[in-house]
C-alpha cells in the first residue's frame, strides 16, 4: 500500500514581540510569576493587518519552496485552526487563493490544540486512499485575537503563528512509513475545560483540570502511539508535544520515556499557539539541525475539547 511522508516544513510568526515585562504593564503579573508557572518568556502577536490566512500562507509558501514544489502542484489543502472568525470562505480556501493555487480540494479542521496532528493524519489517509498525492497541511492560529487581556491566568499563555508541512505519496514506505498510524480520541465529558466561546469569542480554561489530565492520562497514550508505529520511546530522536505550558511538556515527555530524544520547548519563546505549535516547533528543530532527515519524531497534540492525536513521523 502507498504510504505518505513529510518532505518539507515551514513556519512563520508575526514580528511584534510581547514580553513578560510588557504583560506586567497590562495586568497584575510579573516575569517571575509567568516563568515559574508556565515557562514562557515571550511570544509574538499579530496586528489587525495580519489575518490568520496570511500567517498560514506565509508558512505554507516556505514549506512548498523547501519541497521544491509550485502552488499548482498541490491537490489538497488542510488548515487546522480554531481562530477563524468567518465561516466562509474557509481558511484553506483563502490560503489557496493567496498562494495562487489551481483547483485543490480545501478543508479546515478545528480540533483546537491538536488540530495539526488531526490534519496530518487526514492528509496521510487521503494519500493512502488515492484521493490526493501532494498535500499542504497547515496549523495556524491567532490566539491573541481571542485572548482576554484582562485575565492574567490566560493572557500570559497565548501567541500567534503558523507552521506547515508538505505531505506526498511514498510508494516505498511499507516497513518504515514516513507518517505512522494515528492514535486519536477525546474526553467529551470534559470538553468545557478549554473553551473559545462568546461574541466576541474569548479563550478560557480550567487550568488545574487540564494540567492533571495532561500529566496523568496522556503519557500512556503517547507510548501507545509509539507502539502502533513499531518503535520504542527510547529510539525517538525528537518529541514534539503541543506547546501548551512548560510545566506540562517536561513531565509528559519524561513519563513517555524518550530518554534519547530532543524535546521541543518552543513554548518558551512563542507561547501557546494552539494548532500552530507542533509544526512550528518541529520546523525550528529541523531548521536548526537538532533533528536529522529520516529520524523518528513523536508528534502529539492535545488540549481543546480535551482531544488528542499523535503519530510518529520520519523527519524530512
Amino acid at each position: 500500500m502507498t504510504g505518505s511522508r513529510v518532505v518539507a516544513l515551514g513556519h512563520y510568526q508575526p514580528a511584534k514581540e510581547l514580553t513578560n515585562d510588557d504583560l506586567a504593564a497590562m495586568v497584575d503579573t510579573s516575569d517571575a510569576w509567568i516563568t515559574s508557572r508556565v515557562g514562557i518568556r515571550t511570544r509574538r502577536i499579530g496586528g489587525p493587518d495580519e489575518p490568520v490566512d496570511e500567517l498560514a500562507a506565509q508558512a505554507g509558501a516556505k514549506a512548498l519552496a523547501a519541497a521544491g514544489l509550485q502552488p499548482a502542484d498541490v491537490d489538497l489543502v488542510l488548515v487546522a485552526t480554531s481562530t477563524a472568525i468567518d465561516r466562509s470562505p474557509s481558511m484553506s480556501a483563502r490560503v489557496a487563493a493567496r498562494l495562487g493555487m489551481g483547483s485543490p480540494a480545501v478543508m479546515d479542521i478545528n480540533v483546537v490544540c491538536s488540530g495539526f496532528t488531526h490534519a496530518l493524519a487526514t492528509a496521510d489517509h487521503a494519500v493512502r486512499a488515492g484521493a490526493a498525492a501532494r498535500v499542504l497541511v497547515i496549523g495556524a492560529d491567532k490566539m491573541g485575537d481571542v485572548a482576554d487581556w484582562t485575565d492574567r491566568s490566560t493572557c500570559v499563555l497565548v501567541g500567534d503563528g503558523a507552521g506547515a508541512a508538505v505531505v506526498v505519496a511514498d510508494p516505498g514506505g511499507g516497513d518504515q512509513p514516513g507518517i505512522g498510524p494515528v492514535l486519536w480520541g477525546s474526553v467529551p465529558g470534559m470538553g468545557n475545560a478549554v473553551r473559545i466561546e462568546g461574541t466576541p469569542p474569548r479563550f478560557a480554561q480550567e487550568g488545574q483540570s487540564v494540567y492533571r489530565w495532561a500529566t496523568t492520562q496522556l503519557p500512556p497514550i503517547a507510548r501507545k502511539v509509539c507502539e502502533k508505529a513499531g518503535i520504542g520511546p527510547e529510539d525517538l530522536a525528537a518529541v514534539v508535544l503541543h506547546q501548551a505550558n512548560l510545566r506540562i511538556i517536561e513531565p509528559v515527555a519524561r513519563k513517555i520515556g524518550a530518554v534519547n530524544a530532543v524535546v521541543a520547548r518552543d513554548v518558551v519563546d512563542s507561547g501557546n499557539t494552539s494548532a500552530a505549535s507542533i509544526p512550528m516547533a518541529l520546523s525550528k528543530l529541523v531548521e536548526r539541525g537538532e533533528v536529522h532527515s529520516g529520524e523518528p519524531a513523536l508528534l502529539f497534540g492535545f488540549g481543546g475539547n480535551l482531544s488528542y492525536a499523535g503519530q510518529v513521523i520520519r523527519c524530512p
